[in-house]
């Protein structure tokens, strides 16, 4: 029994292993294609200075990033600024922020091109 259970965990590790790796290159090949160094990836809190600048989002948002249930949200907001900079929709955004290990790779690895910061729905509101 003890064997089975030190191998799923070994298996269970690998696993995540995987994925992790899969969602860092991903992310690498995201911040490339916007033109930023893909090595920011692997560095804390300066991946999400750059993720910030690639959706044109201020700096300040980091702040909204550390207060709980706030953070949430900010992510899913910056997750669909990320998706629309690509030129992709909400409903991807949305799968960027609760699938990432899904979507990442998809944007990093498809034909997705950087079009800019999402702007457009900053101004729209700003106009209000």
């Amino acid at each position: 029994m003890e064997n089975s259970s030190s191998a799923a965990a070994g298996i269970g590790s690998l696993i995540y292993l995987a994925i992790l790796v899969l969602v860092i290159t991903s992310m690498w090949k995201v911040f490339t294609k916007a033109g930023k160094p893909g090595w920011a990836a692997i560095i804390p809190i300066y991946n999400i200075i750059v993720l910030l600048e690639i959706t044109g989002r201020p700096l300040w948002w980091i702040v909204l990033l550390i207060i709980p249930l706030v953070n949430i949200v900010a992510l899913i907001i910056i997750m669909i600024d990320l998706a629309k900079s690509f030129g992709k929709g909400t409903g991807f955004g949305v799968g960027l922020a609760f699938l990432g290990f899904v979507f990442f790779p998809i944007l990093g690895f498809g034909d997705a091109v950087y079009q800019g910061p999402n702007t457009t729905d900053l101004q729209s509101f700003q106009k209000r």
